[in-house]
């Protein structure tokens, strides 16, 4: 089958490989979801592919947490959270809260937020957030959150995840007007 000049297999029904192969052509941003755990505030955190904007007003964003997550039941329950967007050098931070383990923060440098949250270093914006709502949906959990404090940050592009690779965004220059 040919569809403008282009090779594609033959349709058929979703199983869990064939899915994912489909959806992983689809670029995203890469965020990591922050915050603080136990009596000694412990920073806490989650790699994320998922998230979007959902709401300007009120101010809403919205992501995915795996059901088999350790991490999502630690941040669920925290009064606020912090979305780190990541910029283009941050792979190995990526890499490294996307990972099991007690001490994914080891090497992470961070600072707090207004209320304490972990903001990482170098993420190109951060929003301050408390938990909406979360809805069950497969084997994850829809989370909608409410934007109470941002900043954003000159620099970097946005970390991308395409096709299980880390990729960077390399503008096209606009071309100039006629004159």
């Amino acid at each position: 089958m040919t569809v403008t000049g282009r090779s594609q297999a033959a349709p058929r029904r979703p199983d869990a490989h064939a899915f994912r192969s489909a959806l992983s052509r689809f670029a995203t941003g890469v965020v990591v979801v922050t915050g603080l755990t136990g009596a000694d505030a412990r920073p806490v955190g989650l790699t994320v592919n998922s998230f979007t904007s959902v709401s300007l007003d009120p101010p809403l964003v919205s992501f995915c947490a795996g059901r088999t997550s350790r991490t999502w039941p630690v941040l669920r329950d925290s009064a606020r959270i912090c979305v780190n967007i990541l910029g283009a050098r941050q792979e190995a931070t990526s890499r490294a809260l996307a990972r099991s383990g007690p001490d994914k923060f080891a090497g992470v440098p961070w600072s707090p937020s207004p209320s304490g949250q972990p903001v990482l270093v170098g993420s190109i914006a951060w929003l301050e957030c408390s938990v909406e709502a979360e809805h069950p949906a497969g084997d994850h959990h829809i989370v909608v959150a409410r934007a109470h404090l941002l900043a954003t940050a000159d620099g970097d592009g946005p970390l991308l995840y395409h096709r299980s690779t880390y990729g960077h965004f390399v503008p096209t220059p606009t071309p100039a007007p006629p004159t």
